[in-house]
């Protein structure tokens, strides 16, 4: 779908810190900064001091996001009816109620607001509509695949639900005998820990990919019992795994199981994690929650309590994860994966959303944001390895990893390096703008930045450009903290996070 004219006019805006290879990147926290003048301006309020007097007369779409354990709301100010560029807050509207599908889930829409923009909206978020993947995805992720997402138009805005969080405490000590897993789009680790320690760990290399769903879970429990060899006894199970899982340990919906016929997925796979814990350690505690939420409660764990803390990871894709001020999570789902970044209405896509979408930041956030980037940083990489080849447009991370190799090879050669240089400095300024849109939903005091990309001298670029985004252009975040994961951090700080999520009594 096209961009609308007047969604050109009031949402692209070029950053103050540019990407030096992307130099249209369009970031979506600036497109709504310059949205929201032009609508205050619409609505006959004044500017500057007189603005708090002169409100003018605003309109308002407001919507609510159901889901089963809390609710999300927000307040647009719009273009009121019959104004021309009435489009500009369709399209805009339409990619917030996208970034808050993906930040907590839901298992519906309600819409209150001027008829044209609901009518709008409702047929965007319909089946073949513009955010069909979004609408057609979200009875999977909240576990509830026979449940239709459904959309509706309410006449006031007290009709709509309150807004609803119900944060989740999680075990913080790994106490005891523990097996520990973490599931990512490459490969599986396992760990054993004894009261706290680390005894045993490894990482085996699997393929997402295959259809079969007996194939993930032997891989997984043959992982496990060579970590359990290292025990005396299993008193607890904990893992993590990238996608949704339920309450109990369901794999609601987890994109490491890709091409598993969804049948099947309901039959072998939501109930894969509970299996895979009885075949190996027996009835004992098991607790299941995402990777990118391991890493903030990791981090917690590493700054000796403190809390605001966002974890990503910025490995095969971006994972999330937030802890807030007292150290819990949310109940959020946080797969900020799947969030617009960049509205460049010739932003590249994805193959996870298939074509649906562009700007979203897999492309961004993780090593694919460095791949399509590597051959105009002057990187001698393979023809097939040169963004939109083929062979780098599927679900497939192998060509990426080694591409992204090529690439910090490349750093270590003086003569390519000052070209190089400048591919971190574009996911540098990727990653500034990201942090500063999330800024609106989650208070962050500290960032925990881990993954393969930002390893190296060129992470250390990638970050300090980010600080300068923070710096240039919003000042009000500029007193957060970075911190990135040492060598200890990495190899067994997520994974003891992970052991001691089940409490054991």
């Amino acid at each position: 779908m096209a961009m609308p004219t007047a969604a050109m006019k009031h949402l692209l805006v070029r950053p103050a810190v540019a990407a030096p290879l992307d130099p249209n990147f369009a970031p979506m926290v600036l497109a709504k900064r310059k949205y929201l003048k032009a609508v205050s301006a619409a609505s006959g309020a004044w500017e500057g001091i007189l603005g708090s007097v002169l409100k003018g007369s605003p309109v308002y779409l407001e919507w609510a996001l159901p889901r089963a354990d809390g609710c999300a709301r927000y307040k647009l100010p719009v273009f009121p009816e019959g104004h021309e560029d009435i489009d500009a807050s369709i399209y805009l509207a339409g990619a917030l109620i996208q970034e808050m599908i993906w930040q907590r889930s839901a298992k519906s829409l309600l819409l209150c607001g001027p008829a044209k923009i609901c009518e709008a909206l409702v047929k965007d978020f319909s089946v073949g509509g513009k955010y069909s993947f979004e609408v057609t995805s979200m009875p999977n992720v909240c576990g509830t695949p026979d449940s239709p997402f459904q959309v509706k138009i309410v006449s006031t805005a007290a009709e709509l639900p309150e807004g609803k969080d119900t944060p989740q405490v999680c075990g913080k000590t790994a106490n005891g005998c523990r097996l520990a897993f973490d599931l990512g789009k490459s490969d599986i680790k396992t760990v054993a820990v004894k009261d706290g320690e680390v005894v045993y760990s490894k990482e085996t290399e699997w393929d997402v990919t295959n259809p079969d769903p007996d194939y993930h879970f032997k891989a997984v429990t043959d992982a496990l019992k060579l970590a359990k060899e290292k025990l005396p006894k299993v008193d607890a199970v904990g893992g993590s795994a990238t996608g949704t899982l339920g309450a109990n340990n369901e794999a609601t919906w987890c994109d490491i199981f890709p091409n598993v016929p969804p049948p099947v997925y309901k039959q072998k796979v939501v109930d894969i994690f509970q299996r895979i814990s009885k075949e190996v350690a027996g009835d004992v505690p098991l607790k299941v929650i995402n990777d990118g939420e391991v890493t903030a409660l990791a981090a917690v764990q590493k700054l000796e309590g403190k809390g605001n803390i966002m974890g990503i990871s910025m490995g095969s894709s971006e994972g999330a994860g937030y802890a807030n001020a007292e150290g819990n999570l949310m109940g959020w789902i946080n797969e900020l994966c799947y969030v617009r970044l960049d509205l460049n209405p010739e932003a590249p896509t994805d193959p996870w959303t298939k074509g649906a979408h562009i700007g979203m930041s897999h492309m961004y956030l993780g090593q694919r944001g460095a791949t399509k980037l590597a051959a105009k940083a002057g990187v001698k990489v393979p023809p097939n390895y040169v963004y939109p080849h083929p062979d780098m447009c599927t679900i497939k991370h192998e060509n990426h990893a080694q591409c992204l190799k090529l690439i910090q090879k490349a750093m270590e050669d003086k003569d390519l390096r000052p070209q190089v240089e400048q591919l971190y400095v574009t996911m540098g300024v990727y990653l500034g703008y990201a942090l500063a849109q999330y800024c609106e939903f989650y208070p962050i005091d500290h960032v925990m930045i881990l993954g393969r990309v930002s390893k190296g001298a060129g992470g250390d670029i990638m970050l300090n450009t980010a600080k300068k985004v923070l710096e240039v252009e919003f000042p009000e975040y500029a007193g957060m903290q970075f911190h990135t994961a040492d060598d200890h951090f990495k190899a067994v700080g997520q994974c003891i996070a992970a052991a001691a999520l089940p409490t054991i009594s």
